[in-house]
């Protein structure tokens, strides 16, 4: 490359750089302000608008109260995925949707959730809302190519055989939607509808048919609800939380930044431009696409980076190997992102197949962190297979050509990994029944196996008339911590009222006697009048069907996962060993949760992705290069053999497992330095999961793989 050639490429590469920075600074300045050019925000970090809804129905039972709760869950995602939905006392409902503030308007959009029915012509009802499961609007091209502007239903399998039945029987006749007693649709049957899924069609605009299927929607709930209040809410963590964030996000990517330029000299040069265009590229990506971050978005935002720089190690560690071989150093860039790309794909798409699962499967929270990591993966695969280089080719044809720039492999005895595969298994599994152990004594004592938090257990939810307004700080310093001192309890969300002086706590459930006690607190301390006090239970916000979407996902992606990897690597061996290892590290983080009696809240599900996700990758890039050495061997291996591939394969990429360990451990650690005690709470498992996954992919999942090809199936 001409180094005329190659100062246009800089300059241009350091303009979108700078411009892209200008712009995500714009952003970050606006983001938690309300201005116009923000990120969307979680209920954690900005807050939104609570409604109540009464349940219309008398003695309402637990099962239609799920149920409901669960369809307005789905139907409110349409806001934010990181909406919150939960009971409570017997018969109310809240609805809190973060970024907004005005309820009126979301209570006018959102309608006030009725009953709706399918009737005959003659008014029989055959059958209700309750068989919907899906309702939406689309558009659809006609026999003669004109657009119609449709609303597809689909319906479960009671739904299917009412809806078979009457509309085989009424075949050019029509069939009313009824929504509150007023006839919202009147579609003519044009035939037999037997599939279970059905479009209505005729509508004049998409906006006709949105609403028509907002209406189904909202009123296929198993409940009737009325609109009992409505407030707009203060955030939880408070300014104080986001300001902490991005101070330890930019410490620690200046420090990631520095460790690269120190270990790899020029290419860490030209990966810290790179990443710095990365994160920039993030925070716009965030902000055009309207995503709602969240502290959970935040962990995939952090595995974002960490897969960043280690796409630019495996890079790296290439070059330096083709160095060492006598090759020249712009031979070597070429032939090293050549070599490193298997891996870099086969990591990331790993990953993706399960943020995409996540993102069809899951619901709430699972749903934002997948949007997050998805992001993630495709802007870090960008940055790293072409942002860096271009870099690095502008860097060598300015004239940085001499090899010392880059640095060559040292020649590395072998490392007996597989000899001391019994330690590393025995080593785990006493961590893993110590864990157990711990969950077995806390059950035994009736505090759970787990501290679960408000999230998935529900608790108190106590709101009271302060006289004064509060800032969040001033309820984070004041009023949570003399809260705590007396319920004992550490997972404490508040929030204030925004427009009034009430502020809202939600504890662990209280006993009545406990009540009496934080009123009296309340009082003294505050001069709260204890006219103003109100005490009632809430349900968790994690549903149960909400934790089984989690499941299923998890479960959905691991399978796909395996499949892939069995794919790629031509040995399923490599995917069940990779999804033991997966297994071996989820059970370590519950074993740290155990024993330290963190709560278990709505981050412990973004907490236990991440680390699924980094983990995956990390043990990706091992096997693909066993299976590069594998390669090289004549004939069938033998069991000494496979030990010898096995062991150079570990003790090649040890480098790259470790730096990438380190730099993604920065960033968490940062955040567990700097942040607020939410934070630090969020952080802490998440660097005992980023520690467990490093050590898992080089001390547990490939001496799996050893022992599974010697001793399970044929050797090949």
């Amino acid at each position: 490359m001409k180094k005329s050639k190659a100062a246009v490429i800089m300059v241009a590469i350091l303009a979108a750089l700078a411009g892209l920075a200008y712009y995500a600074s714009i952003i970050l300045s606006s983001t938690g302000i309300g201005e116009e050019m923000s990120i969307p925000l979680g209920l954690d970090l900005s807050g939104g608008v609570s409604i109540t809804y009464q349940v219309v129905d008398e003695n309402p039972s637990a099962e239609d109260m799920n149920d409901t709760i669960y369809k307005l869950q789905k139907r409110v995602e349409g806001y934010s995925t990181e909406t919150s939905v939960y009971q409570v006392g017997d018969d109310r409902i809240t609805v809190e949707i973060p970024g907004v503030s005005d309820a009126n308007a979301i209570l006018e959009e959102l309608g006030n959730p009725g009953s709706l029915e399918f009737q005959l012509s003659d008014g029989t009802v055959y059958m209700t809302g309750d068989q919907v499961t899906s309702a939406k609007a689309g558009t659809m091209t006609d026999q003669y190519g004109s657009k119609q502007y449709i609303v597809q239903l689909s319906l479960n399998d009671e739904g299917t055989e009412l809806f078979a039945k009457a509309t085989s029987e009424n075949v050019g006749g029509y069939l009313p939607i009824v929504y509150d007693g007023e006839v919202i649709s009147y579609p003519k049957v044009q035939e037999a509808i037997t599939g279970g899924v059905a479009q209505i069609t005729g509508m004049s605009t998409y906006e006709e048919a949105e609403a028509l299927a907002t209406q189904i929607r909202i009123g296929s709930l198993s409940l009737k609800l009325e609109e009992l209040e409505s407030s707009v809410v203060g955030a939880q963590l408070g300014s104080q939380a986001i300001t902490s964030s991005l101070k330890a996000a930019a410490i620690g990517l200046v420090l990631v930044m520095v460790f690269m330029i120190v270990m790899y000299a020029v290419p860490g040069l030209a990966a810290s431009l790179a990443l710095a265009i990365y994160t920039a590229l993030v925070i716009v990506t965030l902000y055009l696409f309207d995503i709602t971050l969240t502290l959970p978005g935040i962990a995939g935002i952090i595995l974002g980076i960490g897969m960043a720089v280690d796409a630019n190690v495996i890079i790296f560690a290439r070059i330096r190997e083709e160095i060492a071989t006598g090759k020249t150093v712009l031979s070597s860039m070429k032939i090293g992102f050549k070599k490193a790309m298997s891996a870099i794909l086969d990591g990331n798409i790993t990953t993706l197949i399960a943020a995409v699962v996540l993102m069809s499967l899951g619901s709430g929270t699972v749903k934002g962190f997948a949007y997050t990591l998805m992001i993630g993966i495709v802007l870090s695969m960008f940055t790293a297979l072409v942002v860096t280089r271009w870099i690095l080719y502008a860097l060598y044809g300015l004239g940085l050509k001499n090899e010392k720039f880059y640095g060559r492999a040292k020649e590395r005895k072998t490392i007996n990994f597989l000899g001391k595969k019994m330690v590393f298994f025995t080593l785990s599994l006493l961590v893993i029944a110590g864990g157990l152990v711990a969950m077995g004594v806390h059950s035994m004592k009736d505090n759970g196996a787990l501290n679960y938090g408000l999230d998935f257990v529900g608790g108190t939810s106590t709101t009271a008339d302060f006289g004064k307004e509060y800032s969040i700080e001033e309820i984070e310093n004041d009023v949570v911590p003399l809260v705590a001192e007396i319920t004992g309890d550490n997972d404490i969300m508040a929030n204030k009222v925004e427009g009034t002086t009430q502020i809202t706590i939600k504890t662990r459930t209280l006993s009545l006697e406990e009540r009496d006690a934080l009123n009296g607190v309340l009082e003294e301390q505050f001069g709260v009048e204890e006219s103003t006090i109100t005490s009632q239970s809430i349900s968790s916000t994690i549903s149960g069907e909400m934790r089984s979407d989690a499941f299923v996902a998890v479960l959905v992606s691991t399978i796909c996962m395996l499949i892939y990897i069995w794919f790629r690597f031509s040995d399923i061996r490599f995917g069940a060993s990779a999804i033991i290892a997966l297994i071996h590290d989820v059970l370590v983080v519950l074993a740290v949760y155990a024993v330290l009696r963190i709560s278990v809240g709505n981050t412990f599900i973004a907490c236990m992705l991440t680390i699924i996700g980094y983990s995956v990758n990390d043990t990706i890039v091992i096997f693909d290069r066993i299976r590069e050495n594998l390669g090289k061997v004549v004939g069938r291996p033998s069991a000494e053999e496979l030990a010898e591939v096995a062991n150079r394969s570990l003790t090649q990429t040890i480098s790259r497992s470790i730096n990438t360990s380190i730099t993604t451990f920065i960033m968490v650690f940062m955040l567990f330095l700097l942040g607020v005690a939410s934070i630090r709470e969020f952080a802490l498992p998440l660097m005992a999961g980023l520690i467990c996954g490093a050590y898992s992919s080089v001390c547990i999942a490939t001496e799996l793989w050893y022992v599974m090809k010697v001793h399970f199936g044929k050797n090949n």
